[in-house]
């Protein structure tokens, strides 16, 4: 058929024509996809009752949970103790004893740090988390969050230490509970990450020095937990020091917290450069890119993006792993809700306060998981099967 014949072909019959046989053979019509599935039946059908084996075992799980949901929601809701100063209130009581969180809660935040300039450090927290809030917004990715923390670190400083503006000066082995646990997983991951970009780079060098040293470096720090790091920080470099010369307990652990876990971070961001095609190498070069253009242009973002799990799965863990600056006598928020129960008349409401902890930890460790699954989604520029 001409191509002047086709134009002039109304809908019908351009319907009527795609119908005829060809060869003998029908074409089959094309039909809108059909749900597989549709309503909440059909879903429990298709996941949980799909063989004799899932039937079984969503019958089981549901049998657990009727035995166990009940009697949690009568004790941490309905025959809890919500506000109390007398523990024999809370001890008559068959539920949790929460009046230990309203009566202890702020040496369980703020830990040592004097009772009347607690408002600091609370303003120093909520700085930091308003900082990483407006930082995960997309719109303000731009040169000027860099001010922006620079700024929330110095005034985070002033108002921690003090010492200026009228502002009593508070030194930091008083420091304690979630600002103290902040403080050392922001810094922490800051100091890490860009020392962990390094060291993979190095580590994939064609320098025999430089890659010598950081492989051993990453082979080193990663061969010791990160309880011995923080032990070596704090009682063994200081033999090696100069007479009269100290560094800050503090700084100190940041240094250790910051160098163990930029060896982790290193080999997970060296797993994402090496699933970077050959291609795009060979490619950046023939178009005459530098070392550092092909890097930080076309290779180092590719890799990060494909590094993002690992990366975040890290940072959950160094976060939850700040814990461990008690043994060189820093009070992080799990140690101050271990120290709260110090005072024997709530001594029996232990659970109480480290659910309470764990409770802080969960929505910091989950806000971070969620948002690694937000950049996955959003930096996702390959096609979905």
């Amino acid at each position: 058929m001409s191509d002047e014949r086709r134009l002039q072909e109304t809908p019908q019959q351009i319907f009527a024509r795609e119908e005829e046989p060809v060869d003998g053979v029908y074409p089959e019509t094309v039909q809108p996809p059909r749900r597989r599935f549709a309503g909440a039946l059909s879903w429990a059908r298709e996941n949980l009752f799909s063989s004799v084996g899932n039937a079984l075992l969503t019958v089981f799980g549901l049998y657990l949970l009727w035995r166990i949901l009940p009697p949690l929601a009568d004790w941490t809701l309905l025959q809890s103790v919500w506000s109390t100063d007398d523990p024999a209130v809370c001890k008559a009581a068959e539920g949790a004893c929460w009046a230990l969180i309203t009566q202890k809660y702020r040496f369980i935040l703020f830990g040592l740090y004097p009772f009347e300039e607690q408002w600091r450090p609370a303003l120093a927290t909520a700085l930091f988390i308003a900082a990483g809030a407006i930082t995960a917004v997309p719109a303000f990715w731009r040169r000027a969050l860099i001010g922006l923390w620079a700024g929330v670190a110095v005034i985070c400083a002033i108002l921690m230490w003090g010492g200026v503006f009228g502002l009593p000066f508070v030194e930091n082995a008083k420091w304690g509970g979630l600002p103290l646990t902040l403080i050392l997983a922001v810094v922490g991951i800051a100091a890490a990450f860009p020392l962990s970009i390094v060291l993979a780079l190095g580590r994939r060098s064609e320098l025999p020095a430089i890659r010598a040293v950081c492989t051993g470096f990453i082979e080193l720090i990663r061969g010791v937990p990160l309880i011995s790091v923080l032990f070596m920080a704090s009682v063994m470099f200081p033999l090696f020091l100069p007479e009269g010369v100290t560094i800050d307990k503090l700084l100190r652990a940041l240094a250790g917290i910051a160098l163990f876990t930029a060896a982790y971070l290193a080999e997970a961001v060296r797993g994402g450069l090496q699933s970077i095609p050959r291609g795009q190498y060979e490619a950046a070069e023939a178009l005459g890119l530098t070392y550092w253009q092909k890097t930080g242009l076309i290779i180092l973002p590719q890799a990060l993006k494909i590094s993002i799990p690992p990366i975040v799965n890290q940072f959950i863990s160094m976060f939850k792993d700040t814990s461990l600056v008690i043994i060189i006598g820093l009070f992080d928020l799990l140690t101050t809700a271990k120290a709260a129960l110090s005072d024997p008349p709530w001594r029996p409401f232990y659970i109480e306060s480290y659910l309470f902890a764990a409770l802080i930890y969960w929505m910091f460790s989950f806000f971070m998981s969620r948002y690694s699954l937000y950049l996955e989604r959003r930096l996702e520029t390959g096609y979905r099967r």
